[in-house]
């Protein structure tokens, strides 16, 4: 099969491997559509991802098929069904496991290898976090459960209630996905970013006022004008960098509750105001990845059509272009593309 191999900092190769066989309680999936995400572009820029994987490694965690074969034990599953599966699972035996901080767990199972012909699912997964893909939702859409789980997780945690004024920094398709899970929940959100068009994006997604941060000079001055003076009562930053996280902190209002989502480079640090921190009760939260339960959340929010998610898939490409696909993603030319085997 044709599969592509992250080796290190932009070095991306399509090679051919075997097709993968299953081991007792895994599964092996034809491919149907794999999608780009921001941490991919993360990853492929950087040479390798703290938590998810080192290099030489199969590369790509998004994905939709069909199973195309079976290992022993695996039950309640036919050959050909239509499925997507998570990149992840918990090892639900640790200690972060046992609270049900699934996020934390200290064994979770990572899974590469999307951006292939064929991909094999580990038994953890199989167990935990393999869903169908319901009939009319195409692969496209379904393989974008990832994503949205982590961002519908992410919203869970930030302390939005409805009618609250929601700073969203980012216009990447998790900042995009922040804006319609938290439009959804009732906020009020001002979404920032540096597109006209994924801008325009964010409004029909849910966003109540859209700002090119190019053309604004003092980002937490024009939010408390927006909020009559205070600052926002919630920030979510989603570009994975330590200026932003500080500008993030910069918007928010006395109480409140900073969700810094976007991962920085490793050993990054930041400057904190105590004064802000202490005697203005902020709450600053680290939020990663995401649980069974938002799994299982995200793809229903997908399969419902509530939202129209179809606006962050910029285009379909075949596997070959791959190359390519990351570099117009490096120069934001594209959101998300689905690539096909």
């Amino acid at each position: 099969m044709l599969a592509a191999l992250l080796y290190g900092a932009e070095d991306l190769r399509l090679e051919a491997q075997p097709i993968p066989a299953p081991a007792a309680g895994e599964v092996v999936l034809r491919v149907g559509v794999a999608t780009t995400c921001g941490t991919d572009l993360k990853v492929w820029r950087r040479g390798g991802h703290a938590k998810m994987l080192k290099p030489p490694t199969l590369f790509g965690h998004e994905a939709a098929g069909q199973i195309w074969a079976m290992g022993a034990g695996v039950a309640g599953w036919q050959l050909g069904e239509r499925v997507v599966a998570n990149n992840s699972a918990p090892c639900q035996g640790c200690f972060f496991c046992q609270k049900q901080e699934y996020s934390l767990c200290t064994d979770l199972s990572f899974n590469n290898g999307t951006f292939a012909e064929y991909l094999r699912v580990p038994a953890a997964i199989v167990r935990q976090n393999l869903l169908p893909v319901p009939a009319d939702l195409p692969d496209a859409m379904a393989a974008m459960t990832e994503p949205l789980a982590c961002v519908l997780h992410g919203a869970a945690r930030s302390n939005i209630k409805p009618g609250d004024r929601v700073v969203m920094l980012g216009d990447g398709a998790i900042g995009l996905m922040f804006v319609a899970a938290l439009a959804r929940q009732g906020a009020e959100v001002y979404l920032f970013g540096g597109s006209a068009a994924r801008l325009q994006i964010g409004e029909a997604l849910g966003a109540a006022q859209t700002f090119n941060h190019h053309a604004v000079e003092d980002i937490p001055g024009l939010v408390k004008r927006l909020t009559d003076g205070w600052g926002a009562d919630g920030v979510v930053e989603a570009t994975g960098s330590p200026a932003v996280w500080e500008l993030a902190i910069a918007c928010a209002r006395p109480g409140a509750t900073v969700n810094l989502f976007g991962g920085c480079p490793r050993d990054s640090r930041i400057t904190v105001n105590t004064d802000q921190l202490h005697y203005g009760e902020l709450t600053l939260k680290g939020v990663f990845h995401s649980t069974p339960q938002y799994v299982r959340s995200a793809l229903d929010l997908l399969a419902s059509r509530e939202l129209p998610f179809e606006l962050l898939i910029s285009e379909q490409r075949p596997l070959c272009d791959l190359e390519q696909v990351f570099q117009d993603m490096k120069a934001r030319r594209v959101i998300k593309v689905a690539m096909l085997p």
